[in-house]
């Protein structure tokens, strides 16, 4: 089971003037990703609660959490901190043990 979720961009936020994301392929997702571990997810439900969590913080463009891995991939517009996505996933329950 994995969770993915798409924060929606804001027209012309970080595409060029032809419309694709840094001037590369329509469609084509910008930014940095990072890949964290995850303790204490078991399901889908798990997935769901980490990935809405760090879909809030500003920036974030994709969360996609791996029960069966323990690994949340994030794709953000600039890099985010620890102790940002530490603090998401205290509030969804679970524990960050630090990047993968």
């Amino acid at each position: 089971m994995t969770a993915e979720t798409d924060t929606p961009q804001a027209a012309g936020s970080c595409c060029s003037s032809t419309g694709s994301r840094d001037g590369g392929a329509p469609g084509a997702r910008a930014g940095v990703t990072t890949v964290y571990e995850v303790k204490g997810m078991t399901c889908g439900h798990c997935e769901g609660a980490v990935s809405e969590e760090i879909s809030g913080i500003e920036g974030v463009t994709s969360v996609k959490a791996e029960a069966t891995t323990g690994r949340v991939t994030v794709t953000s517009a600039a890099p985010l901190t620890e102790d940002a996505v530490r603090a998401a996933v205290d509030e969804a329950g679970y524990e960050l043990v630090g990047r993968a």
